[in-house]
């Protein structure tokens, strides 16, 4: 039987391309992570201001994802966060019980 744990994704979108972008990639994440895990919440938290310059941009969208999962999933997920156009950074970290 797998172990499963709890997990936070924090992910900041880049919003060079537009609105109607980061609402692709905050749907093409939350459709991967409720497909590979338990998800338990997504809370939005919208447009940002960084504490410094990533890209040139000043400002960025961020999404906070809880969820469960296997100890595989999260790398899985770091792998995709780093390969997707605009994703600015990602972290993900596990959850203490």
């Amino acid at each position: 039987m797998a172990v499963i744990n709890s997990y936070e994704a924090v992910i900041v979108f880049s919003l060079k391309r537009g609105e109607e972008a980061v609402a692709e990639n905050v749907k093409k994440f939350t459709d991967l992570i409720e497909k590979n895990a338990t998800m338990e919440s997504v809370d939005e938290w919208g447009k940002r201001r960084l504490a410094y310059l990533i890209n040139k941009e000043s400002d960025a969208y961020y999404v906070l994802y809880t969820f469960k999962s296997e100890a595989a999933f999260p790398a899985e997920l770091d792998r995709i966060t780093k390969i997707t156009d605009g994703v600015l950074r990602s972290m993900i970290i596990k959850k203490e019980v």
